[in-house]
């Protein structure tokens, strides 16, 4: 299980004479895909517990500050437009989310892809 971490305001280009696309990130996915908003008032995840969600998730700080542990004892520390990519099943706490401030995150979750399913059979041919 592993984390990726990036900047959503780093590296903007100012003077480009087009639009500039940036793939932030790209997995694939089957089944569901879940965005949601997330407030945190100086909240934390209580002392001992460890998210194990076995969906990806990947979320942005867009306003506040806030850290997240990893069990391997990598902490990512987070401000706006930085962003954590954690895979299915890599355990995670939020050690503490802005006292000062709120700390609005935006949440993507995507289901996995499993292993791949069997090939539909073929249709019977309809009878002469």
């Amino acid at each position: 299980m592993t984390a990726t971490s990036g900047n959503l305001l780093h590296d903007v280009p100012v003077h480009a004479s087009d639009e500039v696309f940036t793939d932030l990130l790209q997995w694939q996915a089957a089944g569901r895909v879940r965005i949601e908003r997330i407030v945190s008032n100086s909240q934390a995840s209580p002392p001992g517990f460890w998210y194990d969600s076995p969906d990806d998730e990947w979320v942005l700080v867009v306003t506040g500050s806030a850290a997240v542990e990893i069990d391997d004892g990598t902490v990512h520390t987070l401000g706006a437009g930085q962003w954590l990519h954690l895979t299915a099943h890599c355990r995670h706490r939020v050690a503490w989310t802005d006292a000062a401030q709120p700390t609005i995150w935006l949440a993507v979750h995507v289901t996995p892809v499993s292993a791949p399913s069997p090939s539909p059979s073929p249709s019977p041919s309809p009878s002469p």
